[in-house]
Formats: C-alpha cells, structure tokens, sequence
C-alpha cells in the first residue's frame, strides 16, 4: 500500500490512453453483468413454484406441441385453482416480416387473470363481442400509430387462415395499458386476438391451445397445485408441465438454444479482446517508461519490487474497468427486467456474480501485466538509462 501513489500516478501518466481503456473494460464488464444475470436467471427458474401465483401449463414434450381444449375444465376442479384461461402463439408481424409483435389468441378471461393490464369497461366487451377484434398494448399502438376502430392486417408467420394464406385481418376495439409503468414495458407491447376466431379459422388448430394459465388461491400451495395439474395428464399423450410463468419461458428459450453457450461464447470473445486491449496498454505504458523504472533500480528498489508495482498497476486497471461496469449492471438489469416485466428470466447482480466478476478482474490483470511486469524486472540498469 505505501507504493500505491506511485502506481496510480504511473497508470494515470497518459489519462487520454488510460481512460479509453477504462471504458472498453467498463463496457465488458457491464456486458458480463447483464449475460450472467440472464444465465443465472434461466439456471435459477423453475426450482420452485411456491411463490408464484399464476403457473403455467404446457406440453411436457415440447413446447410447440398443443394441448386439447378440454383440459380446462379439468384444471379448474384441481383443489387450490382458483381461475384458468389458455392461450396461443399467433406469431405475427406487421408489414414487414422483420417488424414482429409479440401476438396471442386468447381466452376472453385472459385480462382476469392479468390485473397488470387494465382496458375500459367498454373496450372489453367490444373485445368479448367482436369477432375478429384485437387488444394491443399502448406503446405499440404508438409505435405503428394505430388508435380504435382502425382495421389491421396482420401477417402470421405459423397460421394460415381457411383461405390458405397468411393474411389476417383484425379489428382494434381497445388499448391495453399497464398499470405499473415500471414495470409494463412487456404489456405495453401485447397484441391479443380472439381465440375463437382464431381457432375456427385457421385448419391447423381445432380445440387446441398452446399453453394454460393458473391462477392459485394461495402462492404456499402452488408446488402442490402444479404437481396436481401434471397429474391430470399422467401417461397419456398430452401429458403437461406445469411451471411458473419464468420457468416457462426458460424452458422455451433452453429447447430452441444453449443459453449458457452462448453466454460463454460471447463473453469468452469480448474478454479475448479486453486482454489484447489492456495487454497492448500495459505493454505502452512500461516501454515509455523504461528510464524511470531504471531509475528506481537504482535507488534501491528491488526486481520484484518494480514486478510487483506493475503487476499491482495491471490489476488497479481492470478492478477500476471492472468495478464500475459491474455497478452499472446492476442498474441496467434492474431497469430491463422490470421494461420487460418478468417475461425473460433475469436474476438480480448479486454476491455470486460480484464474487465471479472480481476473481475475472484480477486473473486478467494478472495476465496482462504478466510480459510488461518481467520485462520490467529483467531490465539492465545501464541499457535503459543509455537508451538502449
């Protein structure tokens, strides 16, 4: 620690130098922070349902696999359910392929089971009585300046109508508003359709659903009422899982990719980079001031003096990169998975991934300084103070 002035006057003798390289380190450590909150979150959900008031139900099998209709009354007579509704992916998009909406054919006792939404007395009787209206959210509205009474046409990139085309139109007869605004992002972006529309139109459904929805009396009991709903299906070929909704969605995301694959594959490629970067900086930092350390040989200071000083200057840089892009990953996590409103697994930057990022800190401190630092104890006395 008495050297420590020394190292922080060294790390900041070129600020411009040092200060790009602080930001390069904030940005993939903040990176770091988001992907293993993501990681974390698809490892950590589903381990319990106790907590959880709405489950959800879906194939055991896969999740693009559909289950009968019938199933619903079923569920509603399992002992600590206290409502039931059912949904399907529509999968559509507006205009253009690329612009997707996050669309479902829904249950009208949907929203009764989603008080985060809320739309007019009014809006929702039209959306019960009118066959082909729709619901969507209120960004989205905005987004494509849509307003009540307009009439969409929506492309379907799963379902063909009964004509065999992808082309549907619907009718929008309300505006879906979150009533939390921190934490509505994923709301505000709904589109929902008639499921009775839905399932007469299209040849390919017929009485089935993509998914059930539970509401449980009391959030102790959901582990229990989950195994319950499972049992209804036991050795049958619908058979079901039944999760919380992040458990869900976890699952989902696991069957089309390996989320823990790409989280290393992208991480493993910003921190090959990070190294290049920071070995690149230490490597111009000790060559600049090759004289100076000289000088410090020469007055007594040891070899493994100016190794250790150097290493110490590595590690300051990647725990001061590091630090403060960790702090603002637990801002941005914060903020997205509450814009997101749960729908994608996020655990919170806790201890554990503080405790992984600090021991990546210095590892990559201690790798980069490694060169300069031993060319720094190796130096001549004489043929640096020559220029040589």
């Amino acid at each position: 620690m008495k050297y420590l002035h020394l190292i922080w006057a060294a790390l900041f003798r070129r600020k411009t130098r040092t200060i790009l390289t602080l930001v390069s380190i904030i940005a993939a450590f903040l990176l770091f922070g988001m992907l293993d909150a993501v990681r974390t979150g698809f490892d950590q959900a589903g381990n319990s349902a106790n907590g959880a008031e709405r489950l959800q139900t879906g194939s055991r099998l896969s999740f693009i696999q559909t289950l009968p209709q019938s199933l619903e009354a079923q569920i509603a007579q399992v002992p600590g359910v206290k409502m039931v509704t059912y949904a399907n992916w529509f999968g559509g998009a507006y205009q253009d392929p690329h612009n997707q909406v996050f669309s479902f054919a829904v249950e009208p006792n949907y929203l009764d089971l989603y008080p985060e939404m809320e739309v007019s007395p009014a809006e929702r009787k039209a959306f019960d009585t009118t066959r082909t209206g729709a619901l969507v959210g209120e960004k989205l509205a905005q987004r494509f300046h849509w307003k009540v009474g307009d009439k969409i046409p929506m492309q379907s990139t799963i379902f063909p109508n009964h004509e065999g085309s992808k082309n549907w139109t619907f009718d929008i007869v309300g505006i879906l508003h979150s009533k939390d605004k921190k934490s509505g992002g994923f709301y505000d972006q709904m589109f929902l359709l008639n499921w009775k529309y839905f399932d007469e139109t299209t040849p390919y459904n017929r009485g089935q659903v993509g998914w059930y929805v539970t509401r449980v009396t009391d959030v102790n009991q959901a582990d229990r009422v989950a195994k319950a709903i499972d049992a209804i299906s036991a050795n049958s070929d619908h058979e079901t899982r039944t999760q919380t909704e992040a458990a869900a969605t976890a699952s989902w995301m696991k069957q089309l990719a390996d989320i823990g694959l790409i989280v290393t594959s992208i991480m493993g490629a910003v921190f090959f980079t990070l190294l290049l970067l920071s070995g690149n900086t230490m490597m111009q930092a000790v060559r600049e001031r090759t004289s100076e350390l000289a000088v410090l040989k020469t007055i007594g200071f040891s070899s493994h003096s100016v190794l250790a000083m150097v290493l110490a200057e590595s590690v300051l840089l990647l725990l001061l990169g590091g630090v403060l892009g960790l702090a603002l990953a637990m801002l941005v996590v914060g903020g997205v998975h509450s814009a997101m409103g749960g729908a994608i697994p996020m655990a919170p930057v806790d201890a554990g991934i503080w405790l992984h990022g600090l021991l990546l800190m210095i590892a990559a401190g201690l790798l980069v300084g490694a060169l300069p630092a031993v060319r720094a104890m190796r130096l001549n006395i004489v043929d640096a103070l020559a220029g040589r």
